[in-house]
């Protein structure tokens, strides 16, 4: 395993980003782009134009727009694909596959729509159940733009297998970007996954002009209804106050990079979400992952009020005040409550 090629598939900006970062540590990676476009663009100016512009590729990485190729010699295959898209991109890998089963490194953020399931979730489903313990779960506070110019970044690798998030953690870690080894998948992956609809709530509430005060309020009560979700389901409350949790919250919520932070600006400003998200290149998984996570919390029993006013504003035309007033006006209670 440790010549083998690494395959990573999906060349938006942080499936380059991740690419780029193994080629510039000295492994064969092929980077696979659904657009034969933008393989082309990475390989004869080292650039990826459309999802990193401006950055300027390590002389070692490859592309291209072909899977069978892409996935011929590959050791490790990094799963990078937009959530609601990995399902189809690792089933066409399975048939090139066959009976190999390569290292699984899963990097997307976010819930199937029709299962609610976690990506490990759906790699187990699309792959086979005997790649379900040896999958590896990338998560944590990263913009793509800024790890692809070698700025300070850290992240948490999650697994059953330590071998594995230890064998990851060799391939990735270098001077600009730390990579921190456990074993909670759950958290994690929630962690990912619905930070993204606690940045929603947080850009709709900048965009009406709702100040700071109110910013900080939904951070902090997002992140208690995450690690609600995620005790109910089986992940450890700790990892929330980790990389994977608070770090990427944060992150999300208050950076400027953040697209789902972005879509919730506009949509607090009073434009329309159709109108937002068709301006857009690149995809904001708040906006799918909100519904899964509305199905997961009312299957689970677990009361989500952040999660359910941005349902109410993305999904059933409820005024964005409308929702806030909602939300201030529930009963008083404790802070700490399940």
């Amino acid at each position: 395993m440790e010549n083998s090629r690494i395959a990573v598939l999906g060349a938006g900006s942080w499936g380059t980003a991740l690419a780029n970062v193994l080629a510039s540590n000295g492994h064969a990676t092929l980077l696979w782009a659904y657009e034969a476009s933008v393989a082309e663009d990475i390989q004869t100016r080292r650039r990826n134009e459309k999802y990193l512009p401006d950055v300027e590729l390590d002389s070692g990485l490859q592309a291209t727009s072909d899977m069978r190729y892409a996935l011929a010699e590959a050791g490790v295959v990094v799963s990078v694909s937009p959530s609601h898209v990995v399902r189809t991109v690792m089933g066409e890998a399975s048939a090139h596959l066959g009976d190999r089963r390569p290292l699984l490194v899963s990097a997307s953020k976010g819930l199937e729509i029709q299962s609610d399931l976690r990506m490990s979730e759906v790699l187990t489903d699309a792959l086979g159940p005997e790649v379900a313990g040896g999958v590896v779960v990338l998560s944590g506070p990263s913009f793509a733009a800024e790890l692809a110019r070698r700025l300070p970044t850290a992240v948490t690798l999650a697994s059953t297998s330590l071998e594995n998030a230890v064998h990851v953690q060799r391939l990735f870690q270098n001077d600009h970007f730390r990579l921190y080894t456990q074993s909670d998948l759950i958290g994690t992956e929630l962690g990912g996954a619905l930070k993204n609809v606690i940045a929603l709530a947080a850009g709709i509430s900048d965009g009406l002009g709702l100040g700071t005060n109110a910013r900080a309020a939904l951070m902090t009560r997002g992140l208690a209804e995450i690690g609600r979700l995620a005790e109910r389901l089986g992940g450890e409350g700790a990892t929330l106050a980790g990389l994977a949790g608070v770090g990427d919250l944060i992150l999300t919520c208050t950076g400027d990079l953040s697209r789902n932070r972005r879509v919730g600006l506009a949509v607090g400003r009073g434009e329309a979400l159709s109108e937002v998200l068709s301006g857009m290149t690149a995809v904001a998984e708040g906006v799918r992952t909100t519904e899964a996570a509305r199905d997961l919390a009312k299957r689970h029993g677990v009361e989500m009020p952040i999660v359910g006013a941005v349902y109410s504003i993305l999904y059933e035309d409820v005024d964005p005040r409308r929702a806030l007033a909602l939300l201030m006006s529930r009963e008083p209670k404790p802070e700490r409550w399940s």
